[in-house]
C-alpha cells in the first residue's frame, strides 16, 4: 500500500485518471443496480420502462457533471468547460448530439412511445424500444403488402425527429379512416346496393364508431381542428363503365387489413343473394350489337345462253 501510495504521489495525473475511472465504474454499477430493482418491483410495463429510461438519463448527466467538475477542479468553471467542450466536439459528434437531443425531445414532447405505430424517414413500423441514441422498430410493409410485419428490426437514429415529419398512427386517436371502391353494373338496383353496403358497414364497424366518438371529441378540444363524421359514409360516382360506390369508414389502425377483407366478403355475399338485382361490374368488354355485314362476294360469271 505504501508503494502504491508513493507511486500515485509521484504520478498525480495517473492517480487522477484512476480515481476518475473508479468513480465512473461506481456510478455505472449503481445505475445498473437501480434499473434491476425497478424492473423487478414495478408491475406495470409502461411505468417500468419509463423509470428505467429516467435512471439511464440521470446516469448520463451524473457522468457528464463528474467529468466536467473532476478535470476542471471547480464547479465555477462549469460554463467555460461547456463552451470548450461544445466547440471541440460539435463538428465531429454532431449526429450523436442530435440523437441524444432527439431522445430528450421524444420523451419530453411525447412524439411517440413504445407500442406506437409510426412512419419516419420513409420507414413504417411499431416502436419496440427507445434509447438515448436509437429508436428500434418492427418494420411494416416493404415487400409485404398492407400492414403486415416484414420481420426486420430497424434501428433509426433519434436525430431524424428534427429532419422530417413523424407520422403517428396511434397517439391521441388510435383510429384511421380507410376506404375502398365497389364497381356496380349499370341497370342494378342502386337503392338496394346502397342499403346493403351501408348496412354491412354499420353492423361491422359500430364498435369502432362508438369507441372513436369520445376520443375524437378530445382531439377537437385539444387541437385546432374541425369535427368529423366517424360513421360509415357512401359516395357514388358515374364512370364510363360502371357506378363506383366509395365506402369510407373508421377502423382501428391495427385491424385495417382484416376489416377490409371482412367487408368485401360480406358485401359480396349480400350482392349474390339479390338474384341479379345488384351485380358487380368488371373491366370486360360487352358486345351489345353486331352490325350486319354482307360477306357475299360477286357472283361468278355464267355463260350466255343462245
Amino acid at each position: 500500500m505504501e508503494t502504491l501510495k508513493d507511486w500515485f504521489t509521484e504520478y498525480p495525473m495517473i492517480a487522477a485518471v484512476v480515481k476518475y475511472l473508479a468513480w465512473l465504474v461506481a456510478i455505472i454499477i449503481v445505475i445498473q443496480f437501480l434499473r434491476r430493482i425497478l424492473r423487478r418491483s414495478l408491475p406495470d410495463s409502461d411505468t417500468r420502462y419509463k423509470s428505467q429510461k429516467g435512471i439511464e438519463i440521470l446516469g448520463y448527466l451524473l457522468i457528464f457533471l463528474l467529468t466536467v467538475t473532476y478535470f476542471t477542479g471547480n464547479i465555477k468553471d462549469f460554463g467555460l468547460a461547456i463552451g470548450l467542450l461544445t466547440a471541440g466536439i460539435t463538428i465531429t459528434l454532431q449526429e450523436l448530439i442530435l440523437s441524444i437531443a432527439g431522445s430528450l425531445y421524444i420523451f419530453l414532447v411525447k412524439v411517440y412511445k413504445p407500442g406506437d405505430r409510426i412512419e419516419i424517414h420513409g420507414i413504417k413500423g411499431d416502436v419496440i424500444d427507445i434509447d438515448s441514441i436509437y429508436t428500434t422498430m418492427m418494420e411494416i410493409g416493404q415487400w409485404v403488402s398492407s400492414d403486415n410485419y416484414s420481420g426486420r428490426i430497424v434501428k433509426l437514429s433519434n436525430a431524424f425527429v428534427f429532419k422530417g415529419p413523424v407520422y403517428n398512427y396511434s397517439r391521441d386517436f388510435p383510429f384511421i379512416w380507410d376506404e375502398f371502391d365497389l364497381p356496380v353494373r349499370y341497370g342494378s338496383d342502386i337503392e338496394l346496393a346502397k342499403e346493403i353496403i351501408i348496412g354491412v358497414a354499420t353492423d361491422q364497424l359500430a364498435g369502432y364508431a362508438r369507441g372513436s366518438v369520445e376520443q375524437w371529441k378530445h382531439i377537437v378540444d385539444k387541437y385546432y381542428i374541425e369535427d368529423a363524421q366517424v360513421e360509415p359514409t357512401l359516395a357514388l360516382t358515374m364512370t364510363d363503365n360502371w357506378i363506383r360506390f366509395n365506402l369510407r369508414y373508421i377502423v382501428d389502425y391495427k385491424k385495417r387489413r382484416s376489416t377490409k377483407d371482412l367487408l368485401y366478403t360480406l358485401i359480396g355475399e349480400a350482392f349474390e343473394k339479390t338474384n341479379g338485382k345488384v351485380v358487380l361490374a368488371s373491366a370486360t368488354v360487352e358486345i351489345i350489337r353486331i352490325p350486319k355485314l354482307d360477306i357475299r362476294g360477286p357472283e361468278p360469271n355464267t355463260p350466255d345462253k343462245d
